[in-house]
């Protein structure tokens, strides 16, 4: 290779990085534990200090105390938390009025197994001095509060005396509660299973038992720290539910029945079913879970936001559940897993098939200098806790770059311990937390991930005058 071939190579190559304005680092991770034959690999990873002009010693934006943007325009205050889309990005508005991006840790609770107990007498004593040592970390990480499963109760409780409250977002179960008190229902790792993975949706009782269950948010319709509510969690929608229901074994279940009868009101029969026809099949079935779910929250609680039941898996991929979860959700949820970066075309299509903003409701890596071995769980993992935080950055920064996005829960609070008996399988020994069995931060990450939150704000100016 002679000078000027290599010189136009170095060229070229200064170009491309010029265009994508950043210079990445290199990650070495692993995919996640369902695919834990692949090898590990460096992954090119952008971080805040690598991004080409943007200045991250600029004087930090104002926060007011649900850590949205004070430098901003004022829009209308409801006293409750919304949605707005201005200028073409997507924003939650808070109850004062000020744009918002949420920014959360789920599972934000007291450990239960011995050691996490022990530990909790010993260090913290109450839930109200955990609570407010938590809460008092969170907010100087750039966190505005907690996400699904966490202590509800302790953070209503310490927000009527705290001058910067934590918003909470509760998961109400509404279908695997119904399914529970029905029968039929069973454990898979991270969520419920139900018969050939048919959600009871169809079923008379169901609409009646929403209304009855949906009681409950009376309790909280007046909060105005409430950011709303998840109605469930990974529903089992996708194109395989058409053959589910057409299959099951009670020929006068519901379902069946129901599946039988928009096949005959389409006029297609069992061998002209169709890719197009499954698909289209999975959003009737999200229209009529959302639809019934949305009628009996908003009756009860009609000021807060609804988020849907987390789309996980490949029901995030079908544009007609999307477009389904947009007619009922006020903000759509996905738990986002098995990708380094965000892919741009997928949250493109959220977002014009929703039409309506999207947040990630659940995302993490495993870091190897833990002590744990990070069998279990979904998320990647990586070699270190520097390299977890380089990795919350990198798919923030991804996020960001959407103008759909309106926030993340990173998941989740404590690392799991495996000595705790009766846990979901896919929570038994891996490093998910921001705190240890000891309820002890990992700094290194901590930072990283304080950096991204704190300069929230100021990289949507960034990306949005980049663009």
């Amino acid at each position: 290779m002679n000078k000027v071939t290599i010189l136009f190579i170095l060229w070229l190559s200064a170009i491309a990085v010029q265009a994508q304005n950043y210079t990445p680092i290199k990650v070495e991770a692993k995919p996640w534990a369902g695919k834990q034959d692949l090898p590990w690999q460096f992954f090119e990873t952008r971080i805040i200090d690598n991004l080409h002009g943007f200045d991250k010693n600029q004087t930090p934006a104002r926060f007011n105390k649900y850590g949205s943007d004070l430098s901003l325009p004022r829009e209308k205050a409801t006293g409750f938390f919304r949605t707005q889309k201005t200028d073409g990005r997507w924003w939650i508005i808070d109850p004062d009025g000020y744009r918002n991006l949420h920014r959360t840790i789920t599972s934000v609770s007291p450990g239960k197994s011995p050691r996490n107990v022990a530990t909790f007498q010993r260090r913290f004593q109450t839930n109200e001095n955990w609570m407010k040592e938590t809460a008092d970390s969170l907010v100087h990480y750039g966190f505005t509060g907690v996400g699904t499963w966490s202590d509800d109760a302790s953070i209503i409780e310490y927000n009527k005396t705290a001058d910067i409250p934590l918003c909470y977002a509760p998961i109400l179960n509404f279908m695997s509660s119904y399914g529970k008190k029905r029968g039929g229902t069973y454990s898979l790792p991270g969520h419920t299973g139900y018969p050939n993975q048919c959600i009871f949706v169809f079923d008379p009782g169901f609409e009646t038992f929403c209304d009855e269950h949906a009681k409950q948010v009376i309790a909280y319709k007046d909060d105005p720290n409430l950011f709303g509510f998840f109605s469930d969690n990974e529903m089992p929608l996708s194109k395989a539910n058409l053959e589910g229901y057409l299959t099951l074994e009670d020929e006068r279940d519901y379902g069946r029945i129901a599946a039988e009868a928009w096949l005959k009101q389409k006029g297609v029969t069992r061998s002209e079913i169709t890719e197009a026809i499954k698909e289209e099949f999975a959003g009737y079935v999200a229209e009529r879970y959302f639809g019934i779910v949305s009628k009996a929250l908003k009756k009860y609680a009609p000021n807060h936001l609804y988020f849907g039941s987390r789309l996980y898996g490949n029901s995030k991929d079908i544009p007609s559940i999307l477009r389904a979860a947009g007619k009922y959700c006020d903000v759509v949820a996905i738990n986002y897993y098995g990708s380094w970066t965000p892919d741009p075309d997928l949250m493109r299509m959220w977002v014009n098939e929703a039409q309506r903003p999207f947040m990630i409701t659940e995302f993490y890596t495993k870091g190897m200098d833990s002590g744990l071995p990070n069998t279990s769980g979904a998320g990647w993992c990586v070699r270190t806790q520097k390299d977890k935080g380089y990795a919350y950055q990198h798919f923030c920064l991804g996020l960001l770059e959407s103008k759909g996005c309106v926030g993340w829960q990173y998941f989740k609070y404590q690392d799991n311990d495996p000595e705790a008996t009766g846990v979901d399988p896919s929570n038994t020994d891996s490093n998910k937390g921001i705190v240890n069995n000891y309820y002890e931060y990992y700094h290194p990450l901590m930072e990283l991930m304080g950096q991204m939150n704190n300069n929230i704000y100021h990289l949507v100016d960034y990306f949005d005058t980049f663009k």
